[in-house]
């Protein structure tokens, strides 16, 4: 009997739709999970007596680990098994999401959630791919990457919404522990999986995957030493460069002596996928740049809590979902590039809407029309660009191509994540300083003292919280105080709002290209990406 869904006995379908079910559970299990943190900063900062750009280093650097090892973790499922590769990571995040119901300081967090759970997302994430393509046929196969897909959309949706509730209402503890209790449901139907033989060179490409974790882990570990004050970080930044470089010439190499590569550049021979990855990018860019920074102006400048956070950023991921659905279901009534271009037009409006408003925005119903705006252009970027990346490319090779485009948006969040929070926080020091500098209310013989307090203990702290850090000192300078950290945030938080605003205006003019090459054509390939 194939291992297929398309006949068999009744109990075989029961038994193929349950395992559909279990995987679109731990897809929603994986797209959660950061929204669940990102809604949670104010509570995890104080909960665990850390700092925001500590928690928001943790959450890029997720993602990064995530992105670095992707392809890696391809080609180690390869080998070892896309089945046990598919146990592992989520015995992997299951780690991850254990260590932040139980954890007592960041560094644990960093470890365990960081990088543990961002290395069993790689492996995961590819695994999944082949053994959905693997477990499955015909018709069968198309409903259970549309349910895998609809869980991820969904997901992106509610996310803030129930973060927000769990984190306001019970304990961002209790969120994780969720999560547990969700992946051993799934790992409780491991049985129900067939494994997904590789019949492909066995080979290992040592040298490419190193490259690979250099050049993309150096770009953003060089921006979080930055953010945090670390030395070096130009060296850091260099290392990345040059280990990207040096990739594409050691993948040219192993191409031309037909050696088994960490990839093959032949993939970019297509300027579809060429520029598909590229607008994938700068669409995670986009999207991770406004999730970290809505979430910290929400909860340090409005002093929102979780739930109320979550409300307010709903109106992005709630459009998001639902422009995805209508345009993919109107998929081809108009040129893919004309979509994307749109998509992106409606970010670069949204994002440009916001940066006057947060100076002035006394609550969060300020922000939902730019929101609606710019979660409506991603949701138009969400229903196109898969299948535009992945039309080129022939339905063997489709699971190292999504693992390089998955790849690509995978970096472009943890880039977005990290440059985001890192120029924010430096305006609001460079803005601190120059404000502490320029009042006439300080003694100057004070004003070094303050300005190194309001970096480092009042980083991004509400109004009410440093209210409480002065309570000691004079009216006139706890007023004075007050007054610098209110206007230095906005401030700060506007050119946080820069990089997802400069990442949609670059989508919008590469949609210029996008024009001038043909459409493509809908393919079997672009139905198993996972989004």
């Amino acid at each position: 009997m194939s291992a297929g869904g398309g006949a068999g006995t009744p109990q075989l379908d029961r038994s193929k739709r349950t395992l559909g079910l279990l995987l679109a559970m731990a897809m929603f299990v994986l797209v959660v999970d950061t929204s669940l943190m990102n809604v949670s900063i104010s509570a995890v900062v104080r909960d665990l007596g850390t700092t925001v750009s500590g928690v928001q280093s943790a959450i890029a650097l997720e993602a990064l680990v995530s992105a670095a090892f992707i392809l890696i973790g391809g080609k180690v499922g390869d080998l070892i098994g896309r089945k046990r590769a598919y146990l592992v990571g989520l015995l992997g995040y299951a780690v991850g999401a254990t260590a932040m119901t139980l954890a007592q300081s960041l560094t644990s967090v960093i470890v365990f959630w960081a990088v543990i759970g961002g290395l069993g997302a790689s492996l995961l994430l590819p695994a999944m791919q082949s053994l959905i393509h693997g477990n499955f046929d015909g018709a069968a196969r198309k409903k259970v990457y549309a349910l895998v897909g609809a869980a991820a959309a969904i997901a992106a949706a509610v996310g803030p919404l129930l973060g927000g509730f769990i984190t306001t209402y019970l304990s961002w503890r209790v969120g994780f522990a969720l999560e547990v209790v969700v992946i051993v449901v799934v790992l409780s139907g491991a049985k129900l999986v067939h494994d997904v033989p590789y019949t492909g060179p066995r080979g290992v490409d040592v040298v490419g995957a190193l490259l690979s974790v250099v050049g993309m882990g150096g770009l953003v570990l060089g921006i979080l030493v930055w953010q945090e004050g670390g030395e070096r970080v130009g060296l850091v930044l260099g290392i990345g460069v040059v280990g990207l470089v040096a990739l594409v010439f050691w993948l040219r190499r192993r191409a031309r002596r037909a050696e088994p590569a960490l990839l093959d550049p032949g993939l970019f021979s297509s300027g579809l996928f060429r520029v598909g990855v590229s607008q994938q990018m700068l669409q995670q860019i986009a999207l991770g740049g406004t999730m970290i920074v809505l979430p910290i102006f929400l909860q340090m400048v409005l002093e929102y809590n979780a739930m109320e956070a979550g409300l307010t950023i709903a109106p992005l991921s709630l459009s998001m979902f639902a422009l995805a659905i209508v345009a993919g279901r109107r998929s081809g009534r108009r040129r893919p590039s004309t979509v994307v271009g749109v998509g992106f037009g409606l970010v670069v409006v949204g994002v440009a809407v916001l940066l006057p408003l947060v100076p002035r925005a006394g609550t969060g119903w300020a922000l939902v029309g730019p929101l609606v705006v710019a979660g409506a252009g991603l949701g138009l970027l969400v229903s196109q660009l898969n299948n535009y990346t992945l039309s080129p490319v022939p339905e063997e090779r489709v699971s190292e191509a999504a693992g390089v485009n998955s790849a690509a948006g995978s970096f472009g969040l943890s880039f977005g994540l990290a440059f985001a929070g890192a120029i924010m926080l430096a305006s609001l020091a460079w803005t601190f300083t120059a404000d502490v500098n320029a009042s006439t209310v300080l003694p100057p013989a004070e004003k070094q003292q303050v300005a190194q307090v309001l970096e480092e203990d009042a980083e991004l702290m509400s109004n009410t919280k440093l209210a409480e850090l002065l309570v000691t000192q004079p009216e006139p300078i706890r007023q004075e105080i007050i007054r610098i950290n209110t206007e230095a945030r906005p401030f700060a938080l506007q050119i946080g709002l820069l990089v997802p605003l400069l990442a949609a205006t670059a989508g919008l003019v590469n949609s210029l290209r996008m024009r001038r090459l043909p459409d493509p054509e809908p393919s079997g390939a672009a139905e198993t990406t996972l989004g």
